[in-house]
């Protein structure tokens, strides 16, 4: 198995994308601590995981929370991050600013204490794993601040792997994914929401959490990738050129 022997730890990892990347690499013999700062989705999760996996509660907006996983988890292998609040469109003129940078206090600066904590743990021929956005490159009305959050993380991850170096860090850059963050809408309005969505891509549907769990495995496995922003929207992007 690709990652046996190997200790990965997965923040945001109780649901959606985490939670698949979590299944994928417990699948390849890892042992995979998940962070959530849900306590009823941590246990949730980890009943249908492996015993290879545990889970611990963390507030990514408290650095010191932070630090406290990664001292807990101690030598690792490979950290993903794919914790982030439900973001709604709404213009910046309506956006109180307060309410503005909080949308970066999970998206941005959760993975800036994240990194921080890890790299000095991180064991050779390990790596970082990030989550942007498609709305980075192709916004839409009343997402300029996600886009400018996604965007900040394609260039964190720049940034990083040069920093970092030999750790490799990386990025996945999802299109529409089937998680639980859509569950809030009801689901007449979501299934039709998601039929557009699917039409708007090359592939003509919408990506599941698995398909971006195996991107999360692919660099991990790949010791020759680093820098690198994986975009895996079913050709979103390009459809809409």
């Amino acid at each position: 198995m690709a990652l046996s022997g190997q200790r990965i730890v997965i923040i945001g990892g109780s649901s959606g994308m985490g939670l698949a990347a979590a299944r994928a690499a417990a699948a390849a013999g890892a042992a995979v601590t998940i962070a959530s700062s849900d306590q009823g989705r941590l246990k949730a999760a980890l009943a249908e995981l492996p015993d290879t996996c545990d889970g611990v509660v963390v507030n990514t907006r408290d650095e010191a929370d932070v630090a406290a996983l990664f001292a807990r988890v101690g030598e690792l292998d490979h950290v993903v991050y794919t914790a982030g609040d439900t973001v709604r469109p709404q213009p910046l003129a309506d956006l109180p600013l307060d309410a503005a940078r909080e949308l970066f206090e999970v998206r941005f600066w959760g993975v800036a204490a994240a990194v921080k904590h890890a790299a000095p743990r991180v064991r050779p021929g390990g790596s970082i794993v990030l989550t942007s956005g498609t709305v980075a490159v192709r916004p839409a009305p009343g997402a300029a601040l996600a886009a400018g959050a996604a965007a900040a993380i394609e260039g964190l991850t720049r940034g990083l792997a040069v920093e970092l170096a030999p750790i490799r860090v990386n990025a996945v850059r999802p299109g529409a994914i089937r998680t639980p963050l859509w569950d809030s809408v009801p689901e007449p309005q979501r299934a039709a929401l998601f039929e557009a969505l699917a039409n708007r891509t090359l592939t003509k549907s919408i990506g599941e959490a698995d398909q971006i769990a195996a991107a999360h495995l692919y660099l991990m496995e790949n010791r020759f990738v680093t820098g690198t922003v994986l975009t895996v929207d079913g050709g979103a992007i390009l459809a809409g050129s």
